[in-house]
């Protein structure tokens, strides 16, 4: 059974999409200087070794959550639609505060550039990189959108954000399990 989404519009979303666009930036511009210039706390400790593994499992659940909102919107449940999505959020969320947690302590796991699938690795890791700067203001926007009872622009910007945040989702995963193996 399909629940319609009460709209709740107030004037344009301009202020709030460049709030957001901003804040994302920021936010780039943080996890950049933890990855590649903050010294990490423990970086020859074991502690918390298992993060990068719940990083993965997350967003593997964070995946599994967007092909359920998918599926829910292609059959018109809106209801289960909105779940599934936040759920995805969910997951993603708590991905982005463990994946943090990781970098302060351990820093960037190194993937050793003569294994021969070095090349495929930082290609992929590179567009998961990029896509997930791109990610991260586009599903706050959707959410925006949403949200606000914005239907026709959550749909239009709805279309681009799903393939990005699941391409993160999914690569994310894969970079883990690569690294994993040839680590």
């Amino acid at each position: 059974m399909s629940t319609a989404v009460e709209p709740r519009q107030s004037g344009t979303p301009g202020k709030t999409i460049a709030t957001i666009i901003a804040i994302s930036a920021v936010a780039s511009a943080f996890i950049c200087w933890l990855v590649y210039f903050h010294v990490p706390a423990d970086a020859a400790g074991a502690r918390f070794r298992f993060l990068p593994a719940v990083n993965a499992a997350l967003n593997a659940l964070s995946t599994v959550a967007l092909l359920f909102g998918f599926y829910y919107v292609k059959q018109h449940k809106l209801l289960a639609h909105r779940r599934a999505m936040l759920t995805a959020f969910f997951f993603s969320s708590i991905f982005l505060v463990s994946y943090l947690t990781n970098f302060a302590l351990h820093g960037e796991t190194k993937f050793n550039r003569l294994n021969p699938l070095w090349g495929f690795y930082w290609k992929l890791l590179l567009s998961h990189i990029l896509l997930s700067v791109v990610a991260l203001p586009i599903i706050l926007i959707t959410f925006f959108f949403s949200l606000t009872g914005r239907i026709p622009s959550h749909r239009r910007i709805a279309r681009w954000t799903f393939p990005i945040w699941l391409y993160v989702s999914i690569t994310g995963v894969i970079v883990y399990a690569m690294q994993a193996a040839c680590h």
